[in-house]
């Protein structure tokens, strides 16, 4: 009995050894850190995040569209002198002086002339109006449209800024005498004019008006 009893208290001393080597080690198992175990049921589907959003590349005005690089970087110098300068705007004031000094020209606006243009430009200005009253000639100009204006040069010399606009318009001229005789031109024709206007400012000036500095014929 005693033999049988010893051989029962082996075998359950094995088993117990088993059963304990088996769940211990499904025990440890289970207790193993499984990734994102306790992750919502969205995680198996993460939701598609959008790229980092990139620099919007610079496009070029349409101010600079044909114009070399040598402009390009002359208008990037004087952007970097004035933040409040731009371009497209500059172009469109460009267009507007153009009219006006043309305007002030033919009827002989000297106040309007003088505040659009340096002592230089306004002194031919003054000295062709001059001759025309003194031989009592009238102009009788009208713009019909500008063609075309593009930005041909553009520099940063110190703090004085230079831009050169070449324009394409269409006149119709006609000069009368004294007595009001047509001696030159016609309003039914008009004629291409081209012109190579350059403009100065101060980028240190508070003021944003830029000033007719040199006129030429293109």
């Amino acid at each position: 009995m005693i033999l049988q009893i010893v051989i029962l208290a082996m075998i359950a001393a094995f088993l117990g050894l088993r059963l304990y080597s088996v769940l211990g080690r499904r025990a440890e198992h289970e207790e193993e850190s499984i990734p994102n175990r306790f992750d919502s049921s969205d995680s198996a589907h993460p939701t598609t995040l959008a790229p980092a959003q990139r620099p919007v590349q610079q496009l070029r005005p349409a101010a600079l569209e044909g114009a070399p690089m040598a402009v390009e970087r002359g208008v990037q110098a004087i952007a970097g002198a004035d933040r409040n300068f731009d371009i497209t705007g500059f172009l469109e004031g460009a267009k507007g002086a153009y009219a006006m000094i043309l305007e002030a020209f033919w009827q002989g606006d000297r106040d309007t002339l003088k505040e659009l243009t340096d002592s230089d430009v306004y002194a031919g200005f003054d000295a062709a109006i001059t001759a025309r009253e003194q031989a009592g000639e009238t102009l009788e100009n009208r713009l019909v449209r500008i063609e075309d204006a593009k930005i041909d040069m553009a520099e940063l010399v110190g703090q004085t800024a230079r831009i050169r606009v070449a324009f394409c318009a269409d006149i119709a001229a006609v000069t009368r005498d004294k007595d009001g005789n047509v001696v030159a031109g016609s309003l039914d024709d008009a004629i291409e004019a081209r012109d190579l206007w350059t403009f100065r400012r101060d980028v240190r000036d508070s003021s944003p008006q830029w000033v007719l500095d040199e006129t030429d014929e293109a």
